[in-house]
């Protein structure tokens, strides 16, 4: 995540992270006297210091993924490292406090202020006296009226990503003196103080040819307190040194060195000593953790994690027995093998001796991981089915997967349009509702989902989730295959508790196993029945192994084990209806009930056969003559099946208890081990295609993910899984709709009334006939919402504009289009002596203040969590 204070939004909302009748609206707590919008859920924690305490000179290596593309702010192709050069080198009017609010920024503005609003509104800005260009120009006017008509969009010459505000200005011109700019706007514009931040100097605005060619690999004139030296693609670095025409506080800083690295590659790079500042993973932040608890014991110690950590003396021993036996061949290959394991601890060891200098600093990004559903087509066209999605899920118990094992706080984010702490955050969950099991199921049933309802069958080859999705082979992972409950082998393969296949996420309950190609083999997976109140404080959000088929499809909920029914199966549905369709499917489900009992019962005689032959052969005599009597005597009512003895004992078997997720009014209890059927309408099965990343660093997305399809398992919403490669899942699936379900995050932005309304717009039709989405990438809007962020960017009085955001972001719950999760974490690893830099949080990083302690000098408490 780039931290580049206001700006530039075009970055902000142009890439989504590698993170889907209207109910009633609750009462705002803007109307309270409590800010609604608190305080930061985590604080952030850089290690600071006073410029006193910091030594002057040095250079800090930043890692980065890559080189920007660009140094312009303003195009398509600027990433998070063009927001950092920016952050540096550009002035900037206005930067963000650790709770994510604009501030203005004395090195360039002495104040800005509307000082009319009718007819027109105009915002007078009063400039530093020593603002000035690194070429000896001062910042003025024109650069501000350069900036404008380049990002207007009145020319097309200039490629610019977007115009938001930009497009809104009437005319710039020059107040009572050179240090004052007034702007007039044709249209009133709330968020005014996002515009200018950062600004570039008209010789790079000026000109369509120098706005499109002529900042993207250089900016020959700049005005922060660092300038950019060099630009080099061979050595992946951006060096930026100090501006000697800075006016501000001096850079402690004498260069800045941002050093493309990439992430699995960072812990090797930071124990060479090559980058001294990086985000990293939690695997990586968990080696950086050991390593400093490690310290006091010696460098000869013996670690007791790494690669050396799994052999026990037993096994050292058996592979010295080897390595020294009469077997040559077994021999040289356990020789070669305990070099090789000899090579590896010792690199680790030495890697985590160079790693002690380290400390991971954590906190929460300013951004947050979202469930997104797709409501363009199909199931989730349907607002009240996208609403028992929304229902099911258990948000405390993910945002816990994923944060409480960090240390950080584990709570879920209650606004789409704004993080805890900023300005406009309110939380407007309660426009939806909590989670709600028997909620969630009647919504469906309203919908017509019905359990146990026919199901066509469908074809054996099944688009997997768009392009470049496809069904990968389980590699070892079996399938299994099961018949239905009239075949006694299949009951016992039904009942059976061992499934094959294994879980990304340790701490989960129930695993996933990749699905066949063939209609008759279906997935194994756990029935993932826990409620969701159980323990999940100690589940780990890594994986720690990507097996052969992780990238393939895992079908949740179609294992062979009582609670899951397979479609076609003739099996006992659960009680997924409100109280008039319960009570008319009541006795069906008790004859099936009867039914199971009778197999249960032949599983008893069956094992107690091979126990006791002789005593069991007179009992199944006996049992015999009883069915053959009964048959007669029953008729074909009961198929000539149901012992009446049997099942008298199965309907004592199925009491209070029920399906798991299954609810019965008045006290009707749905059978005990009754599998739920799938919830199916007009012959189609209830299946939602659920897109993640497959990349090593996607683990806890998939950890939550697999959570999401658990938690829908239990309302009986089936999901297909289709892991893809990370270059593809945001553009060929994300972007183009080839998803039902989807997991991505979006950045948190001061102006949520421009930069969130293209995320949450409704979609229209273009003149083409496509579907012009904007960033909505659920397809799920209503003019409602368009109207409120209208009034909310019209708005001149903040606490009204505020409010009106906060009845927008209440709606966009109330769609369900799109469920926030949680914040995602941030930690970074960096040198202990490193001062004002680490996880910043919401702030603009001060670049000017960070530097290394002097000898002897320790950092402030720190802010953290």
């Amino acid at each position: 995540m780039s931290h580049d204070g206001v700006g530039p939004r075009a970055v902000m909302r142009s890439v989504a992270f590698l993170t889907a009748g209207v109910l009633a609206v609750p009462a705002l707590a803007g109307c309270s006297e409590k800010d609604p919008a608190g305080k930061p859920t985590a604080g952030q924690e850089i290690a600071p210091a006073e410029r006193g305490r910091i030594a002057d000179g040095g250079t800090l290596r930043w890692a980065v993924d890559a080189l920007p593309e660009t140094l312009n702010a303003f195009q398509a192709d600027a990433d998070a490292t063009t927001s950092k050069v920016a952050g540096a080198v550009l002035p900037s009017m206005y930067r963000l406090d650790a709770n994510g609010r604009p501030q203005r920024n004395p090195d360039y503005l002495e104040s800005a202020k509307i000082v009319d609003r009718e007819p027109r509104q105009v915002v007078l800005y009063k400039l530093n006296q020593q603002a000035v260009w690194s070429d000896g120009r001062e910042i003025g006017a024109a650069d501000f009226a350069a900036q404008w008509r380049a990002l207007s969009g009145k020319d097309t010459a200039y490629w610019t990503a977007r115009n938001a505000g930009y497009d809104r200005i009437e005319k710039i011109e020059r107040g009572a003196n050179d240090l004052e700019v007034r702007v007039t706007f044709s249209k009133p514009y709330a968020d005014w103080q996002s515009l200018f931040s950062p600004l570039y100097p008209k010789d790079v605005m000026g000109t369509p040819d120098a706005f499109n060619d002529g900042a993207r690999r250089k900016l020959k004139v700049t005005a922060g307190p660092f300038a950019l030296d060099t630009v080099d693609k061979d050595s992946g670095e951006v060096r930026l040194k100090r501006n000697p025409r800075w006016w501000g506080r001096p850079a402690k800083l004498s260069e800045l060195v941002l050093r493309a690295v990439p992430r699995d590659k960072r812990t090797a790079a930071l124990a060479e000593g090559r980058i001294d500042l990086a985000e990293i993973d939690s695997t990586e932040a968990h080696r950086i953790t050991l390593a400093a608890r490690d310290k006091g014991k010696g460098n000869g110690a013996p670690l007791a994690h790494g690669p050396g950590a799994a052999l026990t003396p037993g096994k050292s021993l058996r592979s010295w027995a080897i390595a020294h036996g009469s077997d040559e061949e077994a021999a040289d290959e356990e020789i070669l093998a305990r070099k090789k394991r000899g090579k590896a601890v010792a690199k680790y060891a030495d890697e985590q001796s160079s790693l002690r200098g380290f400390e991971v600093r954590k906190s929460l990004e300013p951004a947050f991981t979202q469930l997104a559903l797709n409501g363009q087509e199909g199931p989730l066209a349907d607002e009240r089915v996208r609403r028992a999605v929304a229902r099911a899920l258990d948000r405390d118990e993910l945002a816990r997967v994923v944060l409480r094992p960090l240390g950080l706080p584990a709570e879920p984010v209650g606004s789409h349009l704004a993080l805890s702490g900023q300005q406009a955050y309110a939380d407007n969950s309660g426009a939806l509702g909590g989670q709600d099991t028997k909620e969630a199921q009647a919504l469906l049933a309203d919908a017509g989902w019905v359990s146990g309802g026919p199901v066509k069958e469908e074809q054996k080859e099944k688009k997997a989730a768009g392009a470049g999705a496809s069904k990968q082979p389980a590699g070892s992972e079996a399938s299994e295959s099961s018949g239905t409950p009239a075949d006694s082998d299949a009951a016992e393969g039904s009942d059976s508790d061992e499934g094959s296949g294994s879980s990304e996420d340790s701490g989960s309950s129930g695993s996933s196993s990749s699905s066949d190609d063939s209609d008759s083999s279906d997935s194994s997976t756990t029935s993932g029945s826990s409620d969701s109140s159980s323990s999940s404080d100690s589940s780990s959000s890594s994986d720690s192994s990507d097996s052969s088929g992780d990238d393939g499809t895992y079908i949740v909920g179609e294992d062979g084990k009582p609670g899951d029914n397979k479609p076609g199966e003739n099996r006992a549905p659960s009680l997924l209806v409100p109280a008039p369709l319960a009570e008319l499917q009541r006795v069906a489900l008790l004859d099936q009930a009867y039914v199971l009992g009778v197999h249960g019962q032949a599983e008893k005689a069956k094992k107690a056969k091979k126990q006791k032959a002789g005593k069991k052969q007179r009992i199944g005599k006996k049992q015999q003559a009883e069915t053959e009597k009964q048959r007669k005597k029953d008729g074909p009512g009961t198929s000539g099946k149901v012992e009446k003895n049997l099942a008298h004992e199965g309907r004592s078997q199925f009491q209070h208890g029920g399906a798991p997720g299954a609810y019965a009014p008045k006290g009707t209890a749905a059978p005990g081990r009754a599998a739920a059927g799938p919830l199916a309408k007009n012959g189609k099965p209830l299946t939602l295609r659920f897109v993640l990343p497959s990349g090593p660093g996607s683990q806890s997305l998939r950890a939550v993910g697999e959570r999401i399809a658990r938690m829908l398992e239990r309302i009986g919403i089936r999901t297909e899984i289709s892991k893809v490669a990370d270059e593809s899942y945001f553009k060929d699936h994300i972007a183009s709709g080839q998803y039902d379900l989807a997991l991505y995050s979006w950045p948190a932005s001061a102006f949520p009334a421009t930069d969130a309304r293209p995320i949450y717009s409704k979609p229209v039709p273009a003149s083409d006939g496509s579907l012009n989405v904007e960033q909505n990438y659920t397809r799920v809007g209503t003019d409602q919402v368009d109207q409120l962020f209208d009034q909310a960017i019209a708005e001149l009085d903040p606490g009204e504009s505020r409010s009106l955001v906060r009845k927008a972001d209440a709606r966009i719950w109330a769609a369900a289009g799109s469920i926030p999760l949680y914040q995602r974490p941030q930690l970074t690893a960096a040198r202990t002596n490193l001062a004002n830099a680490g996880a910043f949080g919401f702030q603009t990083p001060l670049y000017e203040d960070m530097g290394f302690l002097k000898k002897g000098a320790k950092p402030q408490a720190s802010s953290a969590p």
